[in-house]
């Protein structure tokens, strides 16, 4: 079950002509889409698009009504193959997946389409997450776009122009012979707003049709001769193509007084941090009404030489917001300046900083310097003063603790990692290698176990180099998201082939938890739609690996430890692989927690489990907390005076799962932790029991306080 539902917004996916569509990003995207005829749909999920396959997984209906094709993809290569449908025929594709990550592991399937060409209108949506709210590397996809001439949209993140380019975007693929990008930032995948509905429209010629006329034309295979062939049409014919398209369909966008000695060229995505800035320093209002000319490129690749050239004439000075490195941007339009014998002095890196997200405040301090140099009379005197600059802001790195992420309460991976710390403790360090996913936490603290990771489904792949026969067998772990997006074919095939005698340890937490609980092939929920109920152990068998054991409760922690001593141990050669199961806590508690709670309504006995830590027996020496991390599991302290050290506590946010009591047992930790029953609507024979206990303990409680000695004066 996927993290979040769009059953009810989805219905507004109907809406035709005349109607207004209220919503976020991601559901215009999917409504500009159908509105646009397209023929077929694939993607894999990941933030911050991840809700954009999950909308087309509730679309499903009204997607086969229209006659399109939708695909959940297992990996990002497989969705960018899907766009071959557009290469021979004139059928409009679109698949998405999180960039950059998600075009680099579809840069063979790109490289071959962008070289091919396309007849029909190829739209590759990419999830950008560039800055501190990323949860990978920081690069861009622009480099991705000029290398293999991709054309590059950044729209405007508000809904009418997100949606508009959409449109823009299959017609400018369709008039070029091009596949195009359209990237979409975290704000405009959430953006809330509203704009004018369409007709949905079914494709002109849909997938299933095209199968009754297959089309080919060996023109279009990219092997040589046809190869060379490619790139020089890309430079003759694609690039001036989409040049004219968007320089006639007037794609880039000014915005702002004509006659001004100052301008600045921004990144789509950049404008509204752009205006909100500006509007701070008086300089534009809240409707975008600017006092600067502002020339908003829409479109980041292709640049528009004449066009940028025209917007520069008789301007002194320019500024380039382009956020991230390296500025390709900033130095395409230097070049087209020097060649043009321009005048107007180029800003950019240097009032903003080179690398990190353009937040509001890097925005305003970024432009405020630019005004300074380029135009102080612009700028509100309290500004321009001397004496009205803002201190720096101080440095609190030193001073403030990194707040990394960290696993849920409850969470079956936690388990793994804390029998992890106890098989280090009996046998030593080994080499680990980590994998994407939710069990790359175990690489923070409290766990540190884990010190590289080389990509989704590579973590058995990456500690290839140590598999050589070494005192201590290597351990890498993927998870089951990680598995079948292509660690099945990249690591497990590769440790079968390669004879490897290092252990794999497969976190199964029945989905793909990472990117908001989707579905996969292991998922032991029935699907509907989608092939699920295919067990992990049983494809590792398949490619000849025979050592190989199921765990189905992880937090059996010492099932856990002594499994993972036998695979370090055992003279038995070739892989050892371990899966360890259990359902993510997440996903769990979405599906119990309403089931629960109506029953309680109802009136029905539900009994839910519930850990504490007796105060009176905690040595306040905090081990279960090293070897546990759980959010719920914290440190309170007591009013006793003769006791300093603050004791273990359980709060309200506990789930229940026994991992403490587990870790406490495994580990021959102190016996304070208790598990109590909460019991919602008991009978009567409960209640009259509770009574009773209730009754006897507080005599007991009585007597205990009238024997205890008394200093009071």
């Amino acid at each position: 079950m996927a993290e979040r539902s769009f059953k009810a917004e989805v219905e507004h996916l109907r809406l035709g002509e005349g109607g207004t569509f209220t919503g976020e990003g991601i559901l215009a995207l999917t409504k500009a889409l159908l509105e646009n005829g397209v023929g077929y749909v694939g993607g894999y999920q990941g933030a911050p698009i991840s809700h954009l396959m999950d909308v087309m997984a509730d679309a499903e209906g009204l997607l086969g009504e229209l006659g399109v094709r939708f695909e959940a993809n297992a990996n990002e290569a497989a969705a960018a193959a899907m766009l071959a449908a557009s290469v021979h025929y004139p059928i409009r594709g679109a698949v998405t997946f999180k960039g950059p990550v998600g075009v680099n592991v579809a840069s063979d399937a790109l490289a071959n389409l962008s070289s091919s060409g396309v007849t029909g209108g190829a739209l590759v949506i990419v999830g950008e997450d560039y800055g501190e709210g990323s949860s990978i590397m920081q690069e861009r996809t622009h480099a991705f776009a000029m290398k293999s001439q991709f054309w590059l949209l950044d729209p405007r993140p508000n809904l009418p122009s997100i949606v508009k380019a959409v449109g823009d975007a299959f017609e400018m693929s369709e008039a070029s012979n091009t596949p195009v990008m359209l990237m979409v930032r975290i704000r405009s995948c959430h953006v809330t707003g509203s704009f004018a509905t369409r007709d949905n429209r079914k494709p002109a010629l849909s997938v299933r049709e095209a199968l009754s006329a297959p089309r080919s034309d060996f023109k279009r295979v990219v092997l040589p001769p046809m190869s060379y062939a490619h790139e020089q049409d890309k430079i003759n014919h694609r690039m001036p193509a989409a040049l004219r398209f968007i320089r006639e369909r007037g794609l880039n966008e000014v915005f702002g007084p004509e006659g001004a000695a100052i301008g600045i060229v921004v990144q789509g995505g950049m404008y509204n941090g752009t205006i909100r800035a500006l509007q701070r320093l008086g300089l534009a209002d809240l409707y975008g009404a600017t006092q600067v000319p502002i020339y908003v490129l829409n479109v980041t690749y292709p640049l528009v030489p004449d066009e940028f050239l025209e917007f520069a004439k008789g301007k002194d000075h320019l500024l380039v917001i382009e956020e991230g490195q390296p500025e390709f941007i900033e130095q395409a339009l230097g070049s087209m300046l020097y060649r043009a014998q321009g005048t107007a002095r180029l800003h950019g890196k240097g009032a903003f900083p080179m690398a990190g997200e353009y937040t509001g405040t890097v925005m305003m301090q970024g432009i405020e310097a630019f005004l300074k140099a380029a135009a102080p009379g612009m700028l509100p005197a309290a500004v321009r003063a001397p004496n009205m600059d803002r201190p720096a802001v101080p440095d609190l790195s030193k001073t403030v603790p990194i707040r990394p992420p960290g696993f849920c309460t409850g969470c079956p991976e936690r388990p793994i990692f804390a029998a992890m710390k106890l098989v280090e403790k009996q046998l030593g360090k080994h080499q680990i290698a980590a994998d994407i996913g939710c069990h790359l936490f175990g690489s923070l603290p409290p766990f540190e176990i884990g010190g590289a990771t080389m990509g989704y489904g590579l973590g058995p792949a990456a500690n290839g180099a140590f598999d050589g026969g070494g005192e201590r067998r290597p351990i890498s772990i993927i998870g089951d998201g990680g598995f079948w997006h292509n660690g099945l074919s990249s690591s497990f095939t590769n440790m079968a082939f390669n004879k490897s005698d290092g252990v794999a340890l497969v976190v199964d937490n029945y989905y793909s938890a990472a990117t908001g609980g989707q579905d996969v092939m292991s998922s032991r929920a029935e699907n509907g739609t989608k092939a699920t109920g295919n067990p992990i152990s049983k494809a590792i068998k398949g490619i000849g690996i025979t050592w190989v054991r199921q765990i189905d409760h992880t937090y059996d922690v010492g099932k856990m430890r002594d499994t993972l001593i036998e695979a370090l141990t055992t003279k038995e050669p070739g892989p050892k692989v371990i899966v360890a199961s259990s359902e993510c806590m997440l996903n769990k508690q979405r599906r119990e927690k309403p089931l629960r709670a109506k029953a309680i309504k109802e009136g029905r006995r539900v009994e839910a489990p519930r850990f504490g830590v007796d105060e009176d027996i905690c040595t306040g020496d905090h081990a279960c907390i090293r070897l546990s991390g759980c959010p719920s599991l914290s440190l309170k302290r007591l009013d006793d005076p003769l006791r300093d050290d603050p004791v273990a506590s359980i709060d309200q946010s506990c789930v229940g799962c026994g991992n403490c009591g587990e870790v406490a047992d495994a580990a021959i930790l102190c016996p304070s932790f208790y598990r109590a029953d909460v019991v919602h609507n008991p009978g009567a024979w409960e209640r009259r029991w509770a009574a009773v206990c209730a009754s006897v303990i507080g005599w007991l409680q009585a007597r205990r306080s009238a024997r205890r000695l008394s200093f009071d004066a």
